[in-house]
């Protein structure tokens, strides 16, 4: 098994694009070498790093894997290593160690480039692989989606809840989709004076939470924006280019680019932190597609997170709603996109809305995509301190931003019997505005 040194030695004064005798050349590991001769192994890291803190394994930190990227490259270690596999599969990709990193390590393009090296040598887990084909393709997206609406709707998810292992908890998952907050209708009236927005349906949003994307659309409205479609588009690509599959998460990035420009729209809104984050990435993931890598940046820098534009607009203030809430960040809004107070902007315009403190609120809640299914007794680690701090805010409510956050957020909540529940921060305000009547 492999293992590093406790205190790893600063990496080598090289060039930042140059390794001698580079082990695996041509790779995608390979071509992030800058950003792998970027770290200095100072440490910082550590304790952002939710797996190093729960399995207290050098190997399982940030600099610890880049330790293990540049043995790679090197040829110290081989990639069907299974101890090297074993941590980098290990690894959240929550993105927490970016903003403490005084060297600006893109770690989360280094872990992408590592997973997609190493996919050649590995067989990826038979749960993984289905789930990423599914999501590729939207005829199968589409019924499976339908599918689970349907199971949702019934008592079943909540039953099997209490189920040990992954079928338990991906029954709680599915459980905490159907729990939202009552709200009347309204007709929301808008000049669209700040612009047209297209909208990304997303995946589970669009399958499981399509009334969190209706909520999007009235309150963008409410504030000042025109929304437009946006038809022929898919799945952002975030699952895939997390697991390494990186042709397949270029093939659907192109897709959504050529719909998104279709629409004319000024902006994209994305109430879903994670497709977020790959989105406004589009012009890294293609910036060797000479066709498409001037596009991509066009397309991404016109992505904003909904709380970003909300926040951009005012928003505007609706109608008292007096209920407590916690805010927990999702670490690709925090961490990937740096988006921290918009959010709580959100928030803010509710009157009568009571914002209680969550500690450690941006801490990873362990969902990472599909890590809570793959990886469960890591991301049930990483969970359960989360849980404990919602209980102790005593709050009814746990706003997130991410569909994984929310599902995951919300499943823990229902296994761990904690009355609270999960909701997206859109859903609130929307609440909000159809209180005040518009």
């Amino acid at each position: 098994m492999t293992v590093l040194p406790t205190n790893p030695p600063a990496a080598d004064p090289l060039p930042p694009d140059t390794m001698p005798g580079c082990a695996l050349p041509g790779t995608p590991l390979a071509d992030a070498l800058p950003g792998i001769n970027a770290c200095v192994h100072c440490g910082f890291c550590l304790q952002a790093c939710p797996t190093y803190l729960n399995l207290e394994d050098e190997n399982d930190s940030p600099r610890g894997r880049i330790f293990l990227m540049r043995s790679l490259l090197e040829g110290t270690v081989a990639p069907s290593d299974p101890s090297v596999q074993q941590h980098i599969d290990q690894c959240l990709g929550c993105r927490a160690c970016e903003p403490v990193c005084p060297s600006g390590v893109p770690y989360g393009q280094l872990l992408e480039a590592t997973r997609a090296t190493l996919r050649d040598s590995r067989p990826t887990p038979f749960i993984a692989r289905m789930i990423l084909f599914v999501f590729a393709r939207e005829w199968l997206l589409r019924p499976a989606m339908f599918f689970s609406r349907l199971l949702a709707a019934t008592p079943i998810p909540t039953l099997l809840s209490g189920i040990k292992g992954r079928l338990g908890f991906a029954m709680a998952m599915l459980a905490s989709t159907g729990r939202s907050i009552e709200r009347s209708s309204y007709q929301p009236v808008t000049r669209g004076e700040r612009g047209a927005v297209a909208m990304l349906r997303g995946c589970v949003m669009d399958g499981l939470f399509s009334a969190t994307n209706r909520a999007t659309g009235r309150v963008l409205e409410v504030n000042g924006y025109a929304m437009v479609g946006a038809p022929g588009q898919q799945c952002c690509g975030a699952l895939h280019a997390h697991a390494g599959d990186l042709e397949t998460a270029r093939a659907l990035a192109r897709r959504n680019i050529a719909a998104f420009e279709r629409s004319g729209a000024a902006y994209i809104a994305v109430n879903a932190a994670g497709c977020g984050a790959i989105m406004k990435e589009y012009a890294h993931l293609l910036e060797h597609d000479a066709a498409w890598s001037e596009r991509a940046l066009k397309v991404s820098r016109r992505v904003k997170d909904v709380s970003e534009l909300l926040a951009a607009a005012g928003p505007r203030e609706g109608g008292a709603l007096p209920i407590k809430v916690t805010y927990d960040a999702p670490c690709h809004l925090q961490h990937a996109q740096r988006i921290v107070e918009a959010p709580l902007s959100v928030l803010a315009a509710i009157p009568g809305l009571e914002l209680v403190p969550l500690h450690d609120s941006d801490q990873c809640c362990g969902s990472a995509g599909i890590y809570n299914l793959i990886e469960p007794d890591t991301s049930d680690a990483v969970l359960e301190p989360k849980l404990a701090n919602i209980r102790a805010t005593g709050a009814p409510w746990v706003a997130t931003g991410n569909p994984g956050c929310l599902m995951q957020i919300g499943a823990g909540l229902i296994r761990a019997d904690i009355s609270a529940r999960s909701i997206h921060p859109v859903d609130l305000l929307d609440a909000s505005y159809a209180a005040f009547g518009q």
